[in-house]
Order: structure tokens, then C-alpha cells, then sequence
């Protein structure tokens, strides 16, 4: 999907923006913009689209995003309704690539920094005990100043250029340039898929909603995106099978269900295909990677 570029509002007098935010759910859809994001879920949950990754997201997640990486995160559907209980708390530290200055990056001490650089392009999901201490440090340079906020923040560079403990959450660097007619588009077939996914969904109707023929939407669609709406629609339907499987209330038979699928049959054999895991596995998965 293409998006559109968003303004990251600057922090006067500081080399990068730190943001402590509660709110009833996340701000701006489908967006880039140049500064790499270093992201803190500390509450909330729902789907989140990274370049061409979707996949649910869930409390104390941290991810790095580079430069121009397309991203939204979506709550689940009881964060929108207008007497919601729920909320999502998050720490965002933006900073541009250049923020300490382009001869930083050319100091042989700092080597690792541009090689940290490409890979955030893919975007990056840290775990284990750099998860943990990124979490830390991020709390900590809310309310430094000064120094005490610059060597924090070297720190938080330290940490992620050195780690091993993250995956790569995108399987390409994705961006596409957008203009407003075509983010206008793809955010309401984006919109209408989010609406309408547990039931079947015709090309034709979809194609209606873009004012285009059904030859038509299936490239546009494909150009956008780099996958078909198909298989879009499916990712959709898993990652709503994978949060129901996490939260552990229902049975499988009603998952598939409430997910999309019409058998069983075919509901395992996507959910292998989009995870790499049968549902009993992804769920012993997610349950070790809380401990």
C-alpha cells in the first residue's frame, strides 16, 4: 500500500525526540517519514503493517524502523468504540539517520552504526534480555537532560548495533513513493477489508471500491503492494486467527470460523503458509517468547 509521508514534530534543542504517549489508540494510518523510529509497546494489541509484513502486536514489543519503512499499527476492534475502557501506552524516540552528525558515522569506533542502519530497513523485533534493557534505557531518557539524555541515547545505539537477540520482521525494504488520490485508494480498500474480513469478499465488490474494473484493481493492487488482494485478505485473517489462538478462549473450530475460513482443512493450510507454523505450534511459540 502506498502511504503518505508524515511530519514528525522536532524536540527543540535535542539531537532526537523522545514521545511518552497514552492515548485511546494509535495516531496516523499508513505513513513513513525519514527518521528512524525506535518503537515501545508497553499496552495495547491488534495488527500492525510493516512494508510488506503484517502481524499481530501485543504488550512490551520493540521494534527499530528505518528510514522511509511504510508503517500503521491497528488496535483491535473494542480500542474504537466510544465507551472503550482500553487504551495503548507507547515511548517513541525518532531520530534521523545523520542526527549525531554525518562524521559520527565515520568514526572507526562507530562501525557498527551504519551496518545497524541497513538493517533497520527490514525493520527490526528485539527479544530477550536486549528487549528488556532497551525497555530501561527508553523509560530512562524520558526524563534525562542534557548529557544524561545524549549518553542514553548512545547507549540505546550501543545496545541495538551490538545485539544479536532481534528478527527481521519485513522480507523486503519496501517504499513507494504516494501521491493523495492514491493513498485516498488503498486506505479505502484497506478500511473496508479491516470491516468486512470475516465474511467472504468478492473482487468485484472490493474493485467497486476503488472505481476500477476487477482486471483493473488486481494489477493496481499488485503494483501497490507486491502481493495480490488475495493474499492480503488471508495475512488479515491470520493474524485475527493468531490473536484469538494467543488469547486462549476458544476453540479452534471457532477461531477458523470467526477468522474467515469456511474448513478446517483449509485454515491449517493457510496458517502454515503465512506463519511457518501449525496453530498449536505458534501458540507453545508466543507462550515461550513471554517467559
Amino acid at each position: 500500500m502506498k502511504p503518505i509521508f508524515h511530519k514528525v514534530p522536532a524536540q527543540l534543542q535535542s539531537s532526537f525526540s523522545i514521545v511518552h504517549e497514552r492515548k485511546p489508540n494509535f495516531g496516523p494510518g499508513w505513513h513513513y517519514h525519514p527518521e528512524l523510529e525506535l518503537h515501545y509497546v508497553i499496552r495495547g494489541e491488534g495488527v500492525r503493517f510493516i512494508g510488506d509484513n503484517i502481524s499481530n502486536f501485543f504488550p512490551n514489543e520493540i521494534l527499530l524502523l528505518g528510514s522511509n519503512l511504510p508503517h500503521t499499527w491497528n488496535c483491535k476492534d473494542e480500542y474504537y468504540e466510544e465507551d472503550a475502557t482500553r487504551d495503548v501506552e507507547v515511548i517513541y524516540i525518532h531520530f534521523l539517520p545523520d542526527c549525531l552528525g554525518t562524521d559520527f558515522l565515520r568514526l572507526p569506533e562507530a562501525w557498527l552504526i551504519p551496518k545497524l542502519l541497513e538493517k533497520a530497513k527490514h525493520g527490526m523485533i528485539f527479544t530477550g534480555e536486549a528487549r528488556n534493557k532497551l525497555a530501561q534505557m527508553m523509560f530512562s531518557a524520558i526524563h534525562a537532560t542534557g548529557l544524561d539524555k545524549l549518553i542514553v541515547f548512545m547507549n540505546i545505539l550501543k545496545l541495538l548495533a551490538e545485539t544479536e537477540e532481534y528478527t527481521i520482521t519485513t522480507s523486503a525494504y519496501t517504499f513507494y513513493p504516494s501521491n493523495e488520490s492514491d493513498n485516498i485508494r488503498i486506505n479505502a480498500i484497506y478500511d473496508y477489508t479491516m470491516r468486512n474480513f470475516k465474511r467472504d469478499i468478492t473482487l468485484k465488490e472490493v474493485a467497486s471500491i476503488s472505481n476500477l474494473s476487477v482486471t483493473s484493481f488486481c494489477r493496481y493492487f499488485k503494483l501497490m503492494t507486491n502481493k495480490t488482494y488475495y493474499d492480503f485478505l488471508i495475512e488479515i485473517r491470520i493474524s485475527h486467527a493468531c490473536r484469538m489462538l494467543v488469547d486462549n478462549k476458544h476453540p479452534i473450530g471457532i477461531i477458523c470460523a470467526d477468522a474467515g475460513f469456511n474448513n478446517l482443512s483449509n485454515f491449517y493450510r493457510h496458517f502454515k503458509k503465512v506463519t511457518n507454523y501449525t496453530p498449536l505450534e505458534y501458540t507453545k511459540k508466543y507462550l515461550v517468547e513471554l517467559i
